[in-house]
């Protein structure tokens, strides 16, 4: 099979879509089949094909959100390269720029197309509105959002029961909806594919010592992520507790400030702000560290979750939806809703080190389902879907033409 992808955002830049897009990339091609990224390009506004990557970059402007661009503009060069990989299916993974040219190039010829919905975007239009006009901003969202997935996407995907409630209940969508959780390279973050001496170095370098206990979050330090919530929460850890750190690896718009209020806290010394990592060492951020904290009200899954249970680290999170297909309370995590109850979550697996190595272990057990296999073949059985029903709709259109000429010709 021959499938493109289509994305606002893709590596070099990292983000949680990236690692989803990365990772069914490898899974799909790992099945066998071609796949071909089309993408805004993030260094310049230029037209750029890698033929060895199969991965086409058409010019983009920044958003100012993050590093993330987007593009309006389609080369005529750009059309005919993906003109001539012959696709048999189309992969939308963003809704906007790319994700538009994604329906045009599926419609011009003719192509099923399949589109992923990521990220709830309600949640993060502040950062193009500033505050304003939050309410109609919204409901825009909301229009275009059912707009785009339910008028020219052939399948849906969504990677939880949260998702999948957003579109049933409040879009009132009719089409089908697949749930697949997000896959990730789940056997690079498994504890025995680290190095000890690559472990001693990091705690070391973060002066983090054996009577330590560390709480890691993971994520973009910004507003939507709650992360003032978990510094509040770790002030009063260390006050029953000053061997209990929080290790927040991550960059953001929100950064300094996070920092200037742990110091304001009197706890900076508590609270370890370790920047963006690279990806090859962030398996070794989590395997120094005891349990996964996030207070996120606004993720769709939440790849950091997949990536903490796989290295044997027990997630605590909020009582959050978005959350519950991964994390079963008391079994493989902890959920939430305060900041006492996060406190008293910490504190508990703190002191009770069996209850901890068990929830250790069937986190690990329970992440193995993530895997980019299973992950790309569950995709895969909807693309085949899709091309099916493209094929029904195909031969319905051709018999009404024919109906309707031969009822002219009478």
């Amino acid at each position: 099979m021959r499938i493109g992808i289509f994305s606002e955002t893709y590596t070099p830049y990292i983000s949680g879509l990236v690692t989803s897009e990365l990772m069914l990339k490898k899974g799909l091609e790992k099945l066998g089949h071609e796949v071909y990224i089309v993408t805004a390009n993030l260094e310049s506004f230029k037209y750029e094909y890698d033929e060895k990557e199969k991965v086409l970059k058409i010019p983009g402007v920044k958003t100012g959100i993050y590093d993330s661009r987007l593009t309006s503009v389609y080369p005529i060069q750009a059309v005919k390269k993906i003109r001539s990989w012959k696709l048999d299916v189309i992969h939308s993974q963003t809704e906007f720029a790319i994700g538009t040219f994604a329906r045009i190039i599926a419609k011009q010829y003719n192509i099923p197309l399949v589109h992923t919905y990521h990220t709830m975007y309600e949640d993060y239009i502040h950062y193009i509105t500033k505050g304003y006009f939050k309410k109609s901003s919204k409901k825009l969202i909301e229009y275009f959002t059912k707009f785009y997935c339910e008028t020219t996407a052939t399948e849906l995907i969504v990677p939880t029961t949260k998702t999948y409630k957003l579109f049933k209940e409040k879009y009132d969508f009719k089409k089908n909806i697949n749930i697949i959780p997000t896959g990730i390279e789940v056997e690079r973050f498994f504890k025995e594919n680290t190095s000890d001496k690559e472990l001693n170095n990091l705690r070391k370098h973060l002066k983090i010592t054996k009577k330590d206990f560390i709480i890691i979050f993971v994520g973009r330090l910004a507003e939507e992520k709650n992360v003032e919530f978990l510094i509040e929460t770790e002030k009063m850890l260390t006050e029953k507790n000053k061997n209990i750190k929080l290790l927040i690896v991550g960059d953001g718009p929100d950064k300094e400030k996070y920092e200037q209020y742990a110091n304001s806290l009197k706890i900076a010394n508590n609270c370890l702000f370790v920047g963006k990592a690279k990806w090859e060492e962030m398996p070794y951020y989590y395997q120094i560290s005891n349990v996964f904290v996030t207070a996120s009200l606004t993720e769709t899954q939440g790849l950091t979750v997949i990536e903490a249970m796989a290295s044997s680290i027990t997630p605590v999170c909020i009582n959050d939806e978005a959350f519950h297909s991964m994390v079963t309370d008391e079994l493989n995590g902890l959920f939430f809703n305060t900041k006492e109850e996060l406190a008293n979550c910490i504190l508990k697996l703190f002191k009770d080190k069996k209850l901890l190595h068990k929830l250790n272990n069937q986190a690990r057990i329970a992440s193995e389902q993530y895997s980019s296999k299973f992950y790309s073949e569950r995709v895969l059985e909807v693309y085949k879907r899709a091309i099916q029903t493209k094929k029904g709709e195909n031969r319905f259109g051709f018999i009404s033409k024919l109906a309707k000429k031969f009822k002219g010709g009478n």
